[in-house]
């Protein structure tokens, strides 16, 4: 199962989330240098929020702010369960 959201443009995030063996979380980031932690902890906090586990989450960062990054993230996850 797999689910996708965003985009590569300015200010927005790509998220592609599928299910794995454990959690995990691979970011790149234009802002990675300043916001890596807080990029982190907005996946981790919104996969808690939703009980999601053993996925793995891969996020192609230009910029989004966080209420970006948690929505794209919830698109992605309501994808990858309709991916059946």
């Amino acid at each position: 199962m797999k689910g996708i959201a965003g985009s590569k443009e300015s200010n927005d995030c790509l998220i592609t989330i599928e299910t794995s063996e454990k959690t995990k979380i691979e970011i790149q980031s234009i802002v990675g240098a300043f916001f890596y932690e807080q990029i982190l902890k907005t996946i981790e906090d919104t996969l808690t929020e939703n009980r999601i586990k053993n996925v793995l989450v891969k996020i192609e960062d230009r910029g989004a702010l966080d209420y970006t990054i948690k929505s794209r993230l919830l698109t992605a996850i309501e994808r990858m369960k309709e991916d059946v």
